[in-house]
């Protein structure tokens, strides 16, 4: 296969009902089956197939054609319907638009303009056949915007082409061979949920996921489909672990587990590699802007803060600004580059100027590489806390506090300091007290690290991806 893929999304699916007509794809557990799909909460890739063509027919018949974008708003529940909408935008020639129903809907109104989205589909809104048969998608051609997780800021539209999301797929080997099933409790909207959805048209597994996320819902899940494959989120990986599912449910099928989306904490690491006692405990370090390209690295003790390294044919660098490189074991900026075609900003042109150079990725992240090409981050740019003279790197503060008996998560930020400009607080979930994890950390970071300000909270407060969002942090320490 060549390194820049020729191949569609419509492609991708239409040669997979081919081959394994009869085949599950997707299985929604405890989901209705919407308006596809014999078996309720399935899909079989003949149905998906089927289903594609007759939406791509129907939005022909509406008059929606190649480049238009189409927006999908969908739920955790409507997971199948969901497929075979963004299948039949996609085989329609026009572009995806995917959002979570759990965003307001000023955030989706928002979105849908940015865009310039005309025609929206939401569950039991799918127009069936009725009009002529749409002009196929090119390789080159957009097929997805997708919304950031604006935890930095307002969310940006990332487009990606077909030629982007199929990079890697459509060959002989099946991914994941390993298993039956491929578990997965990915919100839709987000680029983790892409990547399962383009997964699940190409790998070995059928890929089966649920309407909520609960610790006790998908540990179920896992033992009852017997999940060889599973993907979450740290902070679902926390969940699990302080509900001692390990306990209740046999774990013991999963032979890896892939967390993604934000920074996996080492010591949580070490605790699900006892909770999975067969399973390779496997961090993936991406972003929406730079996919496929990513860093892997599979948990080693002896390397527990590394986020592994670049995979897929990819490369990553550290940096100026500029993207010229440093040394190893010099902190700068972190780089990613794949050999698929790459992606850029709907429609801002600056931004897209910043952040994509030459099949670069500028990841917003500072790291540094160590000579055998292990990555380390060191902080997002915008969370790193001047404090005096010091940088303070919140990674750092949190991985240290979940070495503590007691905490459940932790998220480091800046807060304004009378004379150091900015100290280090603490948001802090679990059982330990603010006096009992200041002294755990008093000889385990520098002063400068040191929390001045510890907050005891219920939950974090996380976006839509799972990612914590450390604005409503600062604006609730203010």
């Amino acid at each position: 296969m060549s390194a820049i893929s020729n191949l569609t999304i419509p492609d991708l699916l239409h040669a997979r009902a081919q081959a394994d007509p009869e085949r599950e794809a997707l299985i929604v557990h405890g989901g209705g089956s919407g308006a596809f799909g014999a078996r309720p909460g399935s899909l079989t890739f003949a149905e998906w197939d089927r289903g594609a063509a007759e939406v791509a027919r129907g939005l022909a018949g509406r008059g929606v054609g190649r480049g238009d974008r189409v927006g999908l708003v969908f739920g955790n529940g409507d997971w199948i319907d969901y497929a075979v909408a963004f299948c039949g935008v996609t085989a329609a020639g026009a572009v995806a638009v995917p959002l979570s129903d759990r965003l307001a809907e000023a955030e989706i109104d928002a979105a849908l303009a940015h865009c310039g989205a005309a025609t929206v589909l939401r569950p039991g809104d799918l127009p069936l056949g009725g009009g002529a048969e749409p002009k196929a998608a090119r390789p080159g051609d957009v097929a997805q915007i997708l919304l950031t997780s604006g935890t930095t800021g307002r969310p940006k539209g990332v487009a990606a082409t077909h030629a982007n999301l199929t990079f890697g797929h459509g060959g002989r080997r099946r991914p994941f061979a390993h298993s039956a099933h491929l578990a997965h409790a990915f919100p839709i909207g987000t680029n983790a949920g892409q990547t399962m959805l383009v997964t699940a048209l190409s790998a070995h597994p059928a890929t089966v996921t649920l309407p909520r996320f609960t610790p006790g819902r998908f540990a179920a899940l896992i033992e009852e489909y017997h999940a060889g494959t599973v993907f979450l989120v740290p902070a679902m990986a926390v969940e699990l672990l302080a509900a001692g599912v390990q306990d209740r449910h046999d774990l013991s099928c999963v032979r890896l587990l892939g967390s993604a989306a934000a920074p996996l904490p080492a010591p949580v690491a070490e605790r699900l590699c006892t909770a999975f006692p067969r399973a390779a405990i496997v961090n993936y370090y991406t972003s929406t802007e730079s996919y496929p390209a990513q860093t892997i690295m599979m948990y080693d003790p002896d390397r527990p803060g590394s986020v592994g390294q670049a995979v897929g044919g990819g490369t990553v660098k550290i940096a100026t600004a500029a993207g010229e490189p440093v040394p190893a074991g010099v902190t700068g900026e972190v780089w990613l580059r794949s050999p698929a075609a790459p992606r850029a900003y709907w429609a801002d042109e600056r931004g897209s100027r910043e952040v994509f150079r030459d099949g670069w990725v500028r990841m917003g992240d500072l790291g540094r590489l160590d000579e055998e090409g292990y990555l380390y981050l060191v902080d997002r740019e915008s969370d790193v806390i001047k404090s005096g003279a010091f940088k303070v790197s919140t990674l750092h503060v949190e991985e240290t506090a979940h070495e503590c008996p007691g905490v459940r998560e932790a998220a480091a930020f800046g807060v304004p300091h009378p004379t150091l400009g900015m100290s280090v607080a603490l948001a802090l979930v679990g059982s330990v007290t603010p006096q009992e994890l200041r002294l755990f950390l008093a000889d385990r970071l520098a002063p400068h690290e040191r929390p001045a300000r510890v907050v005891l909270m219920d939950a974090l407060p996380r976006n839509h991806a799972g990612k914590v969002d450390k604005r409503l942090l600062r604006e609730g320490a203010r």
